[in-house]
């Protein structure tokens, strides 16, 4: 089992937990029980000490430096592109390739408290999927590639699916649709 200050698996590479933060016993990308096929890859003028902490201030970033964002899709999947176009609110779902999983309960520095991981955005949870609810901007099935208003992942990001955001199913019933 990795030592209390080293990352998952003894992987010294990320940072010792936080004074309250839990570590799992185990190192989480060693069970799997299900496997996912990469459908493609995002591209982001994001890099490693450059990348926003969330959409909304990948929005506001990119509307300062004019950046381009779009999920280059495989060709063995560009005909599910079918039917998607300008305008089309969808959800890309990616992977968080060097993010922690290892981390049950997190201490982010914008919260007083420690939280469990699932009551929290961040990019370290067992599954590293993070998601990103965009405007399609533009869609070129032929070259499968999508362009959206913003994203906040590194360049290259892992790109697991796109699905259509309708309001009718993914707002709680209790929240107004606006």
């Amino acid at each position: 089992m990795a030592g209390a200050d080293d990352g998952p698996a003894g992987d010294a590479g990320f940072d010792p937990p936080r004074p309250g933060e839990i570590r799992a016993p185990f190192d989480p990308a060693l069970r799997s029980d299900a496997g996912v096929a990469f459908i493609g890859h995002l591209s982001t003028p994001w890099r490693k000490g450059d990348c926003p902490k969330n959409l909304t201030e990948a929005r506001v970033r990119a509307r300062a430096q004019a950046g381009r964002f779009s999920a280059w899709v495989r060709p063995e999947y560009r005909p599910a592109l079918s039917g998607l176009e300008a305008g089309a609110k969808v959800i890309l779902l990616y992977w968080m390739a060097g993010a922690r999983r290892d981390l049950l309960v997190q201490a982010p520095s914008h919260r007083p408290d420690p939280r469990g991981t699932f009551a929290l955005r961040s990019p370290a949870r067992p599954n590293p999927i993070a998601l990103a609810a965009v405007t399609v901007l533009s869609v070129d099935a032929a070259a499968g590639v999508v362009e959206v208003d913003a994203l906040d992942a590194f360049d290259g990001t892992p790109l697991l699916d796109i699905k259509p955001w309708l309001p009718g199913v993914d707002i709680p019933p209790d929240l107004p649709e606006g």
